[in-house]
Order: C-alpha cells, then structure tokens, then sequence
C-alpha cells in the first residue's frame, strides 16, 4: 500500500471532475450539484484526502486560530480561563493558540510579533498592554480583544473585571465583622488589577482607619513570606484581617500563619479575591470574591469571534461582576 498523501489533484481524477470543482465541493461553495458534493466527499474519505490548511489559509485568508497572550500559564486562575476561551473556541470550530508573557514586557511585544499572520485575531491580558504597547505591538488591521486591561482609551473590546468595587465590598465586609486593623496583601505594583484591588481597599476603609499595605507579588510564595514577617511583629502590632489581592496569595499566607501558630479566624482573619475552584477546600474555607474566570473568557472568546466575522471590532468595555463569597476564614457567617 502506498504512503503517499492524497492530494487534490487525485481526489479529481478519481471522481472525475475538475481541481476547482473538488476545491469549492470541500469548502462547501454552492454552485457544486449535490450528487456531485457527494461523490466528491465520498472519494475524499477513501483517499482520506486531507485539505492542507496553509492552502486553504492562502485562497481564504483566514487561518481559523486565534491566539491568547496571557501573563502567566500557571495557576488555577489561569486554568479556568483558559477552559473558557478553549470551550468558545471549539464550539466556533476554532483553533487556540496560547503564549505567555511571563509578565515581561519584552516576551510580551515579542510574542505578539510572532503571532501575526499565525491568528486570525488575538486575545490580549498583559499587564503591560497600556496604550503605548499596544500601539508599538499590536498590528493594526488584527482584530483584538482585551481582557482586565488599564488602557484609558481603547479601540478594541474589552473585558474587565470590577476589581476596585469588589475590593470595596470585601474590605467593608471584614469591617462589618469587627475588624478594625485591616491590611491589604497587594499585588505587583507595574499591575493593573493589583493597583484598582488596592484602591478599592482604601475606598472600603471607614474614615479613622489607616491603611496597613503589604507588598505581594500574586503568587502563593509572596503569601508565604507576608505570613511570616506577620509571624514577626508583636502580637499587638499585628493586624487582625488580611485581604489578599488573590486567593493563591492568601492561601499562602494561611499555610504560613497556621504553621506558625496563629488561629484563622480567631486570631486573623482572612480574604482573597478570585474563588479559585481550591479556596472553598483549604481549612478554613476561604472568604473571597468570586469572578466568573472561564465565563469571562468565554465571552471574550465570542466577542472575537463577532469581529472576525463583521471585520469590525466594537470599542466598548464589559465590566464582569464579582459576588462576595463569605466562608469560615474571616469568621463571619457562611452564605
């Protein structure tokens, strides 16, 4: 038996008909007899004759992938975002293309650079992606989709989540439970989200109550070493609720706190921001801000996928929004 490909060419002279006759059958074109398309089909499975993508992509212009440049691929924050975009993705018959910037700039601009003329079209969350990057990187007849972006003016559609009201209300939560000396576990500080979550912590806080800020950097290490310069202060110098910008951070920390000795929420209460699917399974179950990941990249997913059809892209900006999660880590009352 040969190993040779079918090509085109054999799947016509097998079925009869002409090299374009076989090529508008297979991409579906109407002037084709139906008798005809059903010959041609049923020659192109015997042959198992397969189209060659960059061939169609020549004639058709579209590839059917689109790209995804995310911060980072790890973590479950990321894991359900992705599972979102993947889902609206298939259900578009859709190819997904992922990269990640590692939260540098230079991979970031780099990976877009590589990206164009592989995608039809791209999803976007950097933290660097403000209006400057986006001008120098992104080309500009590619369809784009931003997501959690702190561009103030953007041209493309964009998914945010509402960081700043959500930090509020968990920051006015943990008041309403009799905290009073409330510190904030931020993020990044070059880190949009990280920046709009910290001034929805101010914002939360009463009038006569300072702000207390630890520096994190979003990961379950930067939790960890926030436990244990808390571990360091004297009792009383300590305060009596952390809000992490993020549930990996303040999972960290927890661990950090109960190797050290400390009662959650007896002796600190905590909070995170996200629902990441582990925080309702750690012990204590974790109070959070829950924000619809994969629902969120879903969405994003299909707004893309509206553009790429209208060969337009609505400027206008989705704000997701967030649900106060309450568990036992705060030592408020469970919902």
């Amino acid at each position: 038996m040969s190993t040779t490909a079918a090509t085109i060419k054999d799947v016509a002279r097998v079925a009869g008909v002409s090299v374009a006759t076989v090529s508008r059958a297979l991409n579906g074109a109407e002037n084709v007899l139906p008798d005809t398309r059903q010959r041609i089909l049923d020659v192109a499975r015997e042959l198992r004759y397969s189209p060659s993508g960059a061939a169609r992509s020549l004639i058709t212009r579209r590839t059917d992938t689109v790209g995804a440049l995310l911060p980072d691929l790890h973590g479950e924050f990321f894991s359900e975002l992705i599972r979102g975009i993947d889902q609206a993705a298939r259900a578009r018959g859709l190819h997904l293309l992922l990269s990640s910037s590692h939260d540098d700039a230079d991979e970031a601009a780099a990976a877009l650079r590589a990206m164009n003329g592989r995608v039809d079209g791209l999803l976007v969350m950097s933290p660097h992606a403000d209006d400057d990057f986006l001008s120098q990187n992104l080309p500009p007849n590619l369809p784009a989709v931003l997501l959690n972006s702190g561009v103030r003016e953007p041209t493309q559609r964009v998914f945010a989540v509402d960081n700043f009201g959500g930090a509020r209300t968990m920051t006015e939560h943990l008041v309403a439970t009799g905290r009073r000396r409330i510190a904030f576990l931020g993020g990044p500080a070059a880190n949009f989200e990280a920046r709009e979550r910290e001034r929805g912590y101010r914002a939360g806080l009463p009038a006569g109550i300072e702000p207390r800020l630890l520096q994190g950097d979003f990961s379950e290490g930067g939790g960890q070493r926030a436990g244990a310069a808390l571990l360091a202060l004297p009792a009383a110098e300590r305060p009596d609720a952390v809000f992490a910008a993020n549930d990996i951070m303040a999972i960290g920390l927890l661990g950090s706190l109960l190797a050290g000795g400390l009662r959650v929420p007896e002796d600190i209460a905590l909070a995170g921001f996200d629902d990441i699917p582990v925080a309702r399974y750690v012990s204590p179950a974790l109070t959070t801000m829950r924000v619809p990941i994969a629902a969120m990249g879903g969405q994003a997913l299909e707004a893309l996928a509206a553009a790429l059809d209208s060969e337009a892209t609505e400027a206008a900006t989705t704000v997701m929004p967030v649900q106060l999660v309450v568990r036992r880590s705060c030592g408020g009352t469970p919902a």
